[in-house]
């Protein structure tokens, strides 16, 4: 459980930073437009260097999927927004009020009270339809994706980052359940992996295009709400993650923490931070 916890908390921090790093990449290059090559360039190393980072969270996650209930890892995958948003502090200059302070403390709290309400164990394997099922599931998050192409402005980024949460959603999902066969032939012809990498390409697609229409921030909280409420649901209910004995008010509790003090930092410079955004090194 240990390493399940090191993992969760590691995906945290590596998500945090590439959403920074990300969004200074896409504002960059929309400048970068009228500066030359070489500031293109650089705009999209800074991006590439983000989905770096992404990537490594990913792989911790999934790491800490394999032993920690979905409410859990989807938890603490949301709070990297107060990652986020201490970064936001220490290299943009960004402040933090007296709410959202008490919002990183939430978030603090919840995620320990999570850490110790929950169950460790592997999840109930899928059986009969239900590897199927999963893989179906892409095609709706796929259409409600392409639906928000079509919508401009706010809204459509909003559509895109809860397309992007269901993805990442999914991606947890997957990585929960998915087993790994001692021959490469039978991963191939499993749907479970197939439907990781397509929730992944979904959700990856969706959260730059969503960057790239709203506020670093308001993505973030939509997206982290998608992907954290529908797959915590869907693992207790039917992929057999547990609570301790007792722990349920607790596991309860950091939920909620967790997930507030997200969202609350998530709004936080809603209205600056695409501006700092642009200049980092001011």
């Amino acid at each position: 459980m240990v390493v399940g916890l090191l993992s969760a908390f590691a995906a945290a921090a590596l998500y945090g930073c590439g959403t920074i790093v990300q969004a200074i990449g896409v504002r960059r290059a929309g400048a970068a437009e009228v500066e030359g090559l070489w500031a293109r360039v650089w705009a999209g190393r800074l991006y590439a260097y983000g989905l770096v980072l992404d990537g490594l969270g990913f792989v911790a996650s999934l790491v800490a999927l394999r032993t920690l209930p979905l409410f859990v890892v989807e938890s603490a995958v949301a709070s990297s927004v107060a990652i986020t948003a201490g970064l936001a502090v220490l290299l943009l200059g960004a402040r933090l009020s007296r709410r959202e302070i008490l919002a990183q403390v939430g978030v603090g709290l919840g995620l320990v009270a999570l850490a110790v309400s929950a169950h460790p164990g592997r999840a109930a394997p899928l059986t009969g339809t239900g590897p199927w099922v999963l893989l179906g599931s892409v095609l709706p998050v796929g259409v409600l994706g392409a639906v928000a192409l079509r919508r401009p402005g706010p809204t459509g980024a909003a559509v895109l980052a809860a397309t992007a949460g269901l993805g990442f959603g999914g991606v947890g999902i997957a990585a929960r359940v998915v087993e790994v066969p001692t021959t490469l032939w039978r991963l191939v012809l499993d749907p479970v992996p197939w439907a990781l990498v397509a929730f992944s390409l979904i959700a990856m697609s969706a959260y730059g295009l969503a960057l790239q229409r709203g506020s670093v921030t308001t993505v973030a909280a939509v997206t982290f709400t998608a992907e954290t409420v529908v797959p915590a649901a869907i693992g207790l209910l039917w992929l057999g993650d547990r609570v301790r004995p007792g722990a349920g008010p607790i596991a309860l509790l950091g939920f909620v923490l967790t997930l507030g003090g997200s969202i609350v930092l998530a709004r936080h410079a809603a209205e600056d931070a695409p501006e700092q955004a642009t200049e980092p090194g001011d």
